[in-house]
């Protein structure tokens, strides 16, 4: 049963979806000898209200047994 579940997670569909937007961008605040982008006026993080929320891809649904 477990391996089953486990096959089903980890199968090739969906597994890794398209990412997002980064909510804050990598950058770094003083340019020295490296080739990082250095920050902008325009670069500022995200405040986010709640937790993360984090989904298993191909996850069954499981109900509880009477």
């Amino acid at each position: 049963m477990i391996e089953a579940l486990m096959r089903d997670i980890t199968r090739n569909k969906h597994l890794n979806p398209k990412r997002r937007d980064r909510s804050h961008p990598r950058v770094v605040k003083r340019a020295r000898h490296n080739s990082y982008r250095v920050k902008r006026p325009g670069d500022v993080g995200v405040l986010h209200g709640g937790p993360v929320t984090v989904s298993l891809a191909n996850l069954p649904e499981l109900t509880l047994a009477s």
